[in-house]
């Protein structure tokens, strides 16, 4: 499976964002994180996302069929991913992994990397471990069913 990473634009906003709010519902309903949840967020979000002048949304498309989105956030050379997702249908197949080599190679002047995953979401702590991420001490509790756990990345 081929994967390439492209610029999202205006034009895909709204598939985009219907893709998030498919990807991260089931999260939604299990840990009932309304407050931070991208599965509760507006297609504005998403807008804003996209036309963000340091960072932007880029398709995460595997063999030209679009599977998810990754959001990057730059502050000089550090930058932060938020949110990455992929399509609950082609979760499990290292598209994930591949996005974020893709990434890092796309922003070679990164001194670090950084990212937020709920802690309980076990799958997902063990996808950043693996690709290099430690966590940086820093949690914080959403509810009584969850909690953030932040990750760094350095380069």
């Amino acid at each position: 499976m081929k994967i390439r990473l492209e610029k999202a634009i205006v034009s895909d906003a709204k598939t985009i964002f219907d893709m998030q709010v498919k990807a991260f519902t089931p999260l939604l309903e299990k840990y009932k994180d309304y407050d931070i949840s991208p599965a509760n967020e507006k297609i504005d979000r998403t807008l804003a996302r996209i036309n963000n002048r340091n960072g932007g949304f880029y398709k995460i498309l595997a063999d030209n069929i679009l599977v998810g989105a990754i959001c990057i956030w730059r502050n000089k050379t550090q930058f932060w991913i938020s949110p990455m997702f992929i399509s609950p249908k082609y979760q499990g197949r290292g598209i994930a992994q591949k996005a974020i080599r893709l990434v890092k190679s796309m922003f070679p002047e990164a001194t670090s990397w950084e990212l937020a995953t709920l802690l309980e979401e076990k799958r997902n702590c063990y996808l950043y471990e693996k690709m290099g991420f430690i966590q940086t001490g820093i949690r914080m509790k959403i509810n009584n069913r969850t909690t953030l756990v932040y990750y760094r990345l350095e380069c």
